[in-house]
């Protein structure tokens, strides 16, 4: 696998690819039209058949989360993005957004007429405010063209969008937190049952997707499902933005199909950093288990990384050489997720406190090799028993990185601080 597949990322080199002249050029909105054409069930049977899984990191089948919806509500139906990208390393949505609108709008009006809904809302976060404006923008453009209001294109259904702006909490990643800060409440996850496919926005049957996800639905339309599933793998069809970060010569998105290896993406962006070596890596996130060189060859799908051990999430691919702190690098993550957990479960709120003050410890080389078994016995005390996904993946980096690390660990507590300068693994510390 040698070639990019720049089909979200195609016109991201024109000057005007953000406005609706600028995609309408390349064809936008054609797709919205043959879907127009079509039943909304066919809509679905195509997704199904495309074997698109959801982009936002589990990887859940989209086509099969639309069928979840029931078929007879006395609620009405509703389309949700989740548009809250705010894990460290995760940067795919918020490039295409700003690059791309229109692509997700048109995939948020198909999505929405193949589900039978009849209002949409994109969740943004907060944070993101040229992300926020250059949304509403496209949304304007969309509604002055006729693709969102009343009667679509004489078609005869009718949409509203609403770009809704969140209050920047990591945790409304997880839907139904979303669904709750949405609805004015604060975010925190819900008990499931029931799941949001029955009740879930102000109690109707709801569909929550990912940017990117949504986004696929255009090509799809336009292509064909055999189209789709000619490229990546049996299981992991497709493609897909492999975000690309840290000590790598040319950082940056690449578009490519599902189960390309971080070797062969490597290639293409110029190497690691002159002068250094690859020491480990995250193949989805911070919130994934890490990667070390050994792991280079492992084709980047869902089922591959997960049977090496860790997870494809958001592919994140955020790029470590020989300068970098394990340590500290998993001490940055841990702060991160102890600042964001909501607080609503035990486990979560005190064990990623916990993770933060014992790995400062660590970090200063005031620990014993004892503190790594608590480390480990914690993480089994967090792991499954979180109300959410969060509290998993604090433990990611933190279990990972002991086994594949414990040796740096060690070194911590015997020359009773961190072996490494930090200034080493910055952009101007780690030049030739």
């Amino acid at each position: 696998m040698t070639t990019l597949t720049p089909i979200l990322t195609k016109n991201w080199d024109q000057a005007d690819s953000f406005t609706l002249a600028g995609y309408e050029r390349e064809g936008g909105y054609r797709s919205l039209r043959t879907a127009l054409g079509m039943a909304p069930d066919e809509i679905v049977q195509m997704v199904k058949d495309s074997g698109l899984r959801g982009r936002g990191g589990a990887g859940f089948p989209t086509g099969m989360k639309w069928g979840f919806l029931p078929a007879e509500s006395p609620n009405p139906r509703y389309l949700v993005v989740n548009a809250d990208e705010s894990e460290p390393g995760t940067c795919k949505d918020i490039p295409l957004m700003m690059a791309n609108p229109h692509v997700l709008i048109e995939g948020v009006i198909i999505s929405s007429y193949a589900i039978k809904s009849n209002q949409a809302f994109i969740y943004v976060r907060g944070e993101v405010l040229h992300v926020i404006r250059r949304l509403q923008q496209a949304v304007a453009e969309a509604r002055e063209a006729g693709y969102i209001g009343t009667d679509i294109l004489g078609s005869g259904y009718d949409l509203d969008v609403v770009v809704h702006t969140g209050a920047g909490a990591y945790i409304c990643g997880e839907e139904t937190a979303l669904l709750d800060s949405l609805e004015g409440f604060r975010g925190q996850p819900r008990l499931k049952p029931p799941f949001p496919a029955v009740s879930g926005l102000y109690g109707g049957p709801t569909v929550i997707n990912n940017v990117e996800s949504i986004s696929s639905v255009p090509s799809i339309v336009e292509n064909g499902a055999d189209w789709f599933t000619s490229m990546g793998t049996e299981k992991s069809a497709g493609y897909g933005i492999f975000s690309l970060s840290g000590h790598v010569t040319r950082p940056g998105q690449y578009e490519a199909p599902l189960g390309i290896t971080l070797r062969e993406l490597l290639d293409m962006a110029g190497g690691i950093r002159e002068g250094h070596r690859l020491k480990f890596w995250t193949p989805g996130g911070s919130s994934t288990p890490i990667f070390t060189d050994e792991h280079l060859d492992v084709p980047l799908d869902f089922e591959s990384v997960g049977a090496a051990g860790s997870m494809l999430g958001t592919r994140a691919l955020q790029i470590f050489d020989e300068t970098t702190c394990v340590v500290r690098a998993v001490l940055r993550w841990s702060e991160f997720y102890a600042h964001e957990s909501c607080g609503k479960c035990t486990p979560c709120r005190e064990g990623t406190y916990w993770y933060k003050q014992m790995l400062k410890r660590l970090e200063a080389g005031q620990g014993k090799e004892e503190d790594l078994e608590t480390l480990l016995d914690l993480s089994d005390n967090i792991l499954g028993r979180s109300f959410c996904a969060l509290g998993d993946g604090a433990t990611s980096p933190v279990v990972s990185s002991i086994k594949l690390f414990r040796d740096e660990y060690l070194q911590h507590f015997e020359q009773g601080g961190c072996p490494f300068d930090p200034a080493k693994s910055t952009l101007w510390g780690g030049a030739k």
